[in-house]
C-alpha cells in the first residue's frame, strides 16, 4: 500500500515540458519573422531550419551573369554626394579578434629569408600571360575575375610611375621610400601588411614596424610589436566626425598630464627588432613634455609647441622604452612611427568597420601637412569587406563615393601614387555548404570601374586568392577564419607574396620602358 501511495504523489512534468517546448518555438518563430533592420542595425535572422533548407544552386555560370547584365548605372553617373543612397544593409566587421600567429610566442620561428610559397604562386606566374591592361568592356570579358596582374588604367601606363621612380632612387632620397595601407578589419594586427612589408624591405631595405596608433583595440594580437598605452581618450572618424584626422582617422588626447605610452620591438619579423628613429606624430601641443625611458637611458625633451600636424623625431637605438607625457592638456597625438630612415616603410592604417567612404572626410590641410614631413610614395587601398551584402547586388552607388574618395586622396597627398585593390572571396552558407557571395563579383566589378574611372591602378585580391570559392579552401586550409571573411596570419603571407609579385611585375615592364624611366 505505501508504494502505490508513493506512485500516486509523483509528480507529472510531461505538460510542462510541453509548454516549454511551445515558448522556445514560439520565441524561435518570432526571431526569424524580425524586420531586416531596427534602428538602422543590422538583424541576422535565426533560421531553424537552415541546415535543411534546398536553396537555389549557385554555380560559375549564374555567378558570370551578374556582371554580364545590363547595367543601367554603368556609364559612370557622377551622382554627389548628396544624392547619391547608401544602402543600410552592409555588413559591419566581424567582432572576433583578428587571429593570433601559432608562433606568435616562438622566436626565430619565422623564416628569415621569407621562402616563395610555391605552390599557390606558381600557378600565377603562368597567368601573367594576360596583358596588365584588359579591354575595358568588363560587361562581355570577365578575364579579369582571373588576372592576378596589375591592372594600370592611368591614361599613359603611368599610375606607379612615381613609387617605381621612388624605389629605384631608394639609396640616394635620404628618406624611406613610404606606403600607406589603408583598409579595414581584414589587414588589422598587420595581417597581410607585416608580409608584404617584409618582403619589401628584404628586397630594399629599411627596418622597422613603420606607423602605430597610441594605443589600439588590438595592440595583442599584433605580433609585429608590443605596445600599451594609458590615461588616453580615443576619438575614431566613423564614430566622432568634429575633430581633424588624417590617414589611420584616428586621434587620441591625454586624460590627465602624464599619459604614458610602452613599446617592445619584436624578432618576430625580419628587421623588426630594433629601429633608430622613434617619431611622435601630433596635431595641436602648447607645452608638452616628452620623457623617454629605455634600456640604457632616459630623456626628456620639450615638444615644439604648434597648431599643425608635426613629427618630432628622437633618434638612437631603440628595442623597448617607455614613453611618458608631462603637463599634456591640450596635446592631440596621431601616433608614434618606430622605423629606420632609410629603405621602404610601410605603415599600416586599418580602421575596423571602415568602408572607405569616409575618407573622402579627412582633413585636407591636416593631410598636406602630414605629407611634407612623411611623404609617401604609394597608398594602397583595401576596402569592400564591409560592403558586400546577400541583401545588396547594385554597387554603383559605391562605385561613385569610392572615386570621389580617390579623388580627394590625390588632391591631400599630390606625391603618392594610388593602388586600389579588388575585394577578396567572402562565403556565404546555402543549405549545408560554402560559397561565394554573388555580390562579391558585383562589388569587384565596382571596384574595377572605380579605378578605370579614377585612372589608378587595380589588383584584385579576389583572383590571387584563386577566384570562385577560394575562401573555403583558404578556411579548409587554416588561412581564414571560420566566418569565411578574414585572413589568417597565414593566408595573409600567401596573398602578401601576390601582392609583393605583382609589384616586382609591374615594375619590370616600368623599368624596360625608357621612356617611362626618363620621366
Amino acid at each position: 500500500m505505501l508504494r502505490v501511495k508513493n506512485r500516486k504523489n509523483k509528480k507529472n512534468y510531461a505538460n510542462r515540458f510541453v509548454a516549454i517546448l511551445f515558448i522556445a518555438l514560439t520565441v524561435n518563430l518570432g526571431l526569424y519573422r524580425l524586420p531586416d533592420s531596427i534602428l538602422g542595425l543590422q538583424i541576422k535572422k535565426v533560421d531553424l531550419l537552415s541546415d535543411i533548407r534546398v536553396y537555389p544552386e549557385e554555380n560559375k555560370d549564374d555567378l558570370l551573369k551578374i556582371l554580364t547584365g545590363d547595367d543601367e548605372d554603368d556609364g559612370f553617373t557622377d551622382n554627389s554626394a548628396d544624392t547619391v543612397t547608401v544602402p543600410e544593409a552592409i555588413v559591419p566587421d566581424s567582432v572576433m579578434p583578428p587571429p593570433v600567429p601559432p608562433d606568435y610566442q616562438a622566436k626565430n620561428q619565422y623564416p628569415k629569408d621569407l621562402p616563395d610559397t610555391a605552390v599557390t604562386h606558381k600557378i600565377n606566374v603562368e597567368q601573367r600571360s594576360i596583358p596588365s591592361t584588359v579591354a575595358d568592356d568588363d560587361k562581355n570579358s570577365t578575364d579579369y575575375l582571373f588576372n592576378t596582374n596589375i591592372e594600370d588604367f592611368s591614361s599613359e601606363h603611368t599610375g606607379l610611375r612615381r613609387f617605381f621612380a621612388a624605389l629605384n632612387n631608394v639609396n640616394n632620397l635620404r628618406r624611406p621610400v613610404r606606403i600607406a595601407f589603408l583598409g579595414d578589419s581584414f589587414i588589422e594586427g598587420d595581417i597581410l601588411v607585416a608580409d608584404f612589408r617584409a618582403k619589401m624591405q628584404a628586397s630594399f631595405g629599411g627596418r622597422g614596424v613603420g606607423f602605430i596608433p597610441v594605443t589600439s583595440n588590438v595592440a595583442q594580437y599584433r605580433p609585429t610589436i608590443k605596445q600599451s598605452a594609458d590615461g588616453w581618450n580615443t576619438y575614431s572618424i566613423i564614430k566622432n566626425k568634429s575633430r581633424k584626422y588624417v590617414l589611420s582617422g584616428l586621434l587620441f588626447e591625454p586624460v590627465s598630464d602624464n599619459a604614458s605610452v610602452y613599446f617592445q620591438t619584436v624578432d618576430m619579423y625580419p628587421g623588426l627588432d630594433e629601429v633608430s628613429s622613434i617619431k611622435f606624430i601630433y596635431s595641436t601641443n602648447e607645452n608638452t613634455g616628452l620623457l623617454l625611458k629605455s634600456d640604457s637611458d632616459t630623456s626628456y625633451y620639450e615638444l615644439p609647441a604648434t597648431e599643425s600636424v608635426t613629427q618630432f623625431e628622437i633618434k638612437g637605438q631603440f628595442t623597448r622604452g617607455t614613453i611618458q607625457f608631462k603637463n599634456a592638456t591640450g596635446l592631440k597625438a596621431i601616433g608614434f612611427a618606430f622605423e629606420d630612415n632609410r629603405g621602404v616603410v610601410v605603415d599600416n592604417f586599418s580602421l575596423r568597420g571602415n568602408s572607405g567612404v569616409i575618407m573622402s572626410e579627412i582633413d585636407s590641410k591636416s593631410c598636406r601637412e602630414l605629407q611634407q614631413i612623411r611623404p609617401y610614395d604609394l597608398i594602397v587601398l583595401q576596402y569592400g569587406l564591409n560592403v558586400a551584402s546577400d541583401s545588396v547586388r547594385e554597387y554603383g552607388w559605391y562605385r561613385n563615393h569610392m572615386v570621389a574618395v580617390i579623388e580627394h586622396l590625390q588632391d591631400c597627398f599630390p606625391g603618392a601614387d594610388i593602388l586600389m585593390l579588388g575585394v577578396s572571396d567572402r562565403s556565404h552558407k546555402r543549405g549545408g555548404s560554402y560559397s561565394t557571395m554573388p555580390a562579391v563579383l558585383s562589388l569587384l566589378r565596382a571596384q574595377r570601374q572605380t579605378a578605370k574611372k579614377a585612372e589608378v591602378t587595380f589588383w584584385s585580391i579576389f583572383a590571387a586568392m584563386g577566384g570562385q570559392n577560394s575562401m573555403v579552401k583558404y578556411v579548409n586550409s587554416n588561412w581564414a577564419s571560420k566566418d569565411y571573411t578574414h585572413l589568417s596570419f597565414r593566408g595573409g603571407r600567401e596573398i602578401a607574396q601576390a601582392l609583393f609579385d605583382a609589384i616586382i611585375t609591374e615594375k619590370s615592364m616600368y623599368d624596360g620602358d625608357e621612356r617611362l624611366v626618363e620621366r
